[in-house]
């Protein structure tokens, strides 16, 4: 599947007043989106991604990240069951809207995401995931606050956060950018970036990874009272 084909990716994230009954929401909904969901769609817990270990944690923002065939599909999810119990449930919620540009990688042994590339003039988001070798986790982790330190501190970043499925293991990260030129010159010009990157094959961090760009083409809502 190519981008000209249609397909969208949206990201949404909820701020929820109660942490326990967020957690059970959680699993209730991996279940429903089993039974009857996208062809692909994650339910994420989220943290300020700066070592990725528990103390990242963040139990008052959650999120779901799902792919559609198309525009109609995306707008037709929401109101599907899952989708209406969260927005219920929140406060104060965000969503994304993109479309894929460029993918490489596995998530769960899957290809979730078109690789359409074109020209894109506006805000671009970038999803990273990989699943930790157990082996490897803690050289890792000692590799990730000075990348962290980087991301945050780099002009052009709207809004950066650590998402992923378990608490440990399985690590990702979603940025949305002003555009494609200030996700380049963090990945291009970030020191501490460009190590992590260069000893990867070396160390073998991860068991399967995955690397996705979009061309960010709606945001509604806010994040931490703030629309990026």
């Amino acid at each position: 599947m190519t981008a000209s084909e249609g397909q969208v990716v949206v990201l949404r994230v909820w701020r929820v007043r109660r942490a326990l009954p967020a957690m059970l929401r959680v699993a209730t909904s991996r279940a429903r989106l089993r039974r009857g969901g996208p062809a692909f769609a994650k339910v994420l817990g989220t943290g300020s991604g700066e070592t990725f270990g528990p103390r990242d944690a963040d139990l008052h923002h959650w999120a779901l990240l799902s792919t559609h065939a198309d525009a109609a599909e995306a707008e037709a999810f929401a109101d599907h069951a899952v989708v209406r119990a969260w927005d219920d449930a929140s406060p104060e919620r965000l969503v994304v809207t993109m479309r894929p540009q460029h993918s490489r990688g596995r998530w769960s042994r899957r290809e979730p995401f078109a690789d359409g590339g074109g020209r894109h003039d506006g805000p671009v988001a970038a999803v990273t995931r990989a699943r930790l070798r157990p082996s490897r986790a803690v050289r890792f982790w000692r590799a990730v606050p000075d990348v962290s330190a980087d991301l945050h501190d780099r002009d052009g970043l709207r809004i950066a956060l650590g998402v992923g499925e378990a608490p440990l293991g399985w690590q990702g990260t979603f940025s949305l950018w002003r555009d494609a030129a200030a996700l380049r010159d963090f990945a291009v010009t970030g020191a501490a970036h460009a190590r992590v990157v260069e000893q990867t094959p070396g160390e073998r961090w991860y068991a399967e990874e995955l690397f996705a760009r979009f061309a960010v083409v709606g945001v509604e809502g806010s994040y931490r009272g703030r629309r990026p």
